[in-house]
């Protein structure tokens, strides 16, 4: 698979993200390009650009004060996601938010990783944008 290149998937999919819903009706649209109702709508759709391996949505939805120039997905084909919790939502204002999550993934056929985060939102223009995230002591 081409990592610029998202893998299609059916509008009637249930959606990656984790909600009790489908694709065309949760991330999907976000992905055409409507902007995300809010911080935690954004953070699932970026989980299922993840899942998707959708550089250009990643790219697009990142800041662009902290966004990298580039995003190397490493061998996504051998990437396979295995779940989203999302911790909390706080809104912090108006334009600023925090989501904390866990998103739980493997590679190959290796063990299983917790990725957990605690990132924050901007929102600019009536967009929200990912801006930067730490990942907690343990």
């Amino acid at each position: 698979m081409n990592p610029t290149s998202p893998a299609p998937i059916a509008p009637s999919t249930p959606c990656p993200c984790g909600r009790d819903r489908p694709y065309g009706q949760c991330c999907g649209p976000l992905h055409a390009g409507a902007p995300a109702a809010d911080a935690e709508a954004l953070m699932r759709s970026r989980y299922c650009a993840y899942v998707l391996g959708d550089v250009p949505y990643l790219l697009a939805s990142w800041h662009p004060d902290t966004r990298p120039e580039t995003l190397d997905l490493g061998d996504a084909a051998a990437t396979r996601w295995l779940g989203l919790d999302v911790k909390r939502h706080t809104v912090v204002d108006a334009d600023h938010a925090i989501v904390e999550f866990v998103a739980r993934y493997r590679v190959g056929g290796g063990s299983a990783f917790r990725l957990h985060e605690i990132s924050r939102f901007l929102r600019e223009g009536g967009r929200w944008y990912y801006v930067d995230g730490v990942l907690p002591a343990r």
